[in-house]
């Protein structure tokens, strides 16, 4: 069973940068897309980031021209680059990946955006 593994959250300053990694299990050649969601307290969960098999990327527009998603296919890897920080992007970040008709969820990991 393919897995997902995030790595990278923490806590920084508003303003700061961190930047979060999705390893998968198997390669990511087979997998149609993959995203970053985030979910802060008390709102639903919501897509930030996310990459096709082609390499075509789309961003929700809070996070447009201070995050980018990447990928390592050498390393079954894809990051998240998050600059410019603002309490606001305080969420709990989980990868996601298609797989075929399945849908592939990490565990997440906490970004904590605090002075």
């Amino acid at each position: 069973q393919v897995q997902l593994v995030e790595s990278g959250g923490g806590l920084v300053q508003p303003g700061g940068s961190l930047r979060l990694s999705c390893a998968a299990s198997s390669s990511i050649f087979s997998f149609k897309k993959m995203a970053w969601y985030r979910q802060a307290p008390g709102k639903e969960r919501e897509l930030v980031a996310v990459i096709t098999a082609g390499g075509s990327t789309d961003y929700a527009e809070p996070v447009m021209g201070r995050f980018t998603i990447s990928r390592d296919r050498a390393r079954n890897t894809v990051y998240l680059q998050m600059n410019s920080l603002k309490s606001e992007d305080t969420a709990l970040y989980t990868c996601a990946a298609a797989l075929g008709n399945t849908a592939l969820w990490g565990q997440g990991t906490q970004v904590t955006v605090s002075a």
